[in-house]
């Protein structure tokens, strides 16, 4: 009997004797970064562009997988129960982690408890942008033209509870304005229709709407950072223009499920760290209208807690629930 447990003892030594072995010699195959929203998008150029630049340093390529779908839930959902090996990852961002469980009641995950931040990848405000015909050219002026017309204007988002929506309802409550919530399944139908003049107004995503914002197609009113962004330096905050509480921005970050080894982890954080500190992807980063973050794992992760605390609250008052 005492043999039976003395070999039983040998045999698990040996196996979790094995496993620092593995993380030194990670990576030993490809990675797969899942991105959980469509290909197109911000969350999916990113994931390129890091993939691309990590797999130099790891010296395995780096594979972005699109799964899209539930404002960003069953990427994540498919992350968070896939092996801690390393091996399945997902570029994490505002709607997944900080908006997501106020949310949706049943959401199949916990953003705190199920994932490992890696890094803190880059934050990007959004841009209240109006269309052309409409005659106004600041916020004070679309207030007014607001409160003109009460109801009767509409702002267009991609899914409720999601950034262009929930900055929307927070400009309502700041304001006393009322408008008409039109969702859409992506932020390309969506601008065809501001562009048409079908929507009034949104508070979109910045990177794709650089574009249209610098040939005239739409205007610019107000950036939601808390200071000017260098790509549309003309374009006042929403704060200085007359909101001053009025402060919003989407970030991206890298996870890895839990239960992943701390080695593993901080072989990522610089993989990932080396990729954006490169001259390359800091210039890419900008003409997407990034900020780079490269923040560790305990700042992305007491950020994410702020961000949910924040959402979570115009959430509920709000009474806002998904589709």
């Amino acid at each position: 009997m005492q043999r039976r447990h003395l070999i039983q003892a040998m045999g698990l030594g040996s196996l979790f004797s094995s496993w620092p072995a593995l993380a030194d010699d990670y990576p030993s195959r490809p990675i797969t970064l899942v991105s959980p929203w469509a290909a197109g998008g911000t969350n999916d150029l990113l994931c390129r562009l890091l993939a691309k630049e990590a797999s130099r340093t790891l010296g395995q390529p780096m594979v972005v997988d699109n799964k899209a779908g539930a404002s960003g839930v069953i990427g994540t959902t498919a992350v968070a129960r896939s092996r801690p090996d390393g091996y399945t990852l997902t570029l994490g961002s505002t709607p997944g982690y900080a908006t997501a469980q106020a949310l949706y009641p049943n959401l199949p995950y916990d953003p705190m408890r199920d994932f490992v931040p890696v890094i803190g990848v880059a934050t990007v405000p959004n841009v209240l942008v109006v269309s052309p015909s409409l005659p106004v050219n600041s916020v004070r002026e679309l207030i007014a033209y607001l409160k003109a017309h009460p109801g009767e204007m509409s702002y267009s988002s991609v899914g409720p509870g999601s950034t262009q929506h929930l900055c929307a309802r927070m400009f309502e409550r700041m304001t006393g304005t009322e408008m008409i919530h039109v969702p859409y399944k992506g932020t390309a139908p969506a601008m065809q229709d501001l562009l048409a003049g079908r929507i009034t107004l949104s508070f979109e995503n910045m990177p794709p709407l650089l574009p249209q914002i610098r040939s005239g197609g739409l205007k610019a009113l107000a950036v939601t950072s808390a200071q000017r962004v260098s790509q549309l330096p003309n374009v006042p905050t929403v704060a200085e223009s007359g909101l001053p509480d009025f402060t919003a921005s989407v970030w991206y970050a890298v996870f890895a499920p839990a239960g992943v080894s701390a080695s593993i982890v901080e072989r990522l954080q610089k993989a990932f760290e080396a990729a954006l500190r490169r001259p390359e992807s800091m210039a890419q980063l900008s003409n997407l209208g990034l900020t780079t973050l490269a923040t560790d794992a305990a700042a992305t992760r007491a950020f994410i807690q702020a961000d949910a605390a924040k959402w979570g609250g115009i959430i509920r008052s709000a009474g806002i629930k998904p589709e």
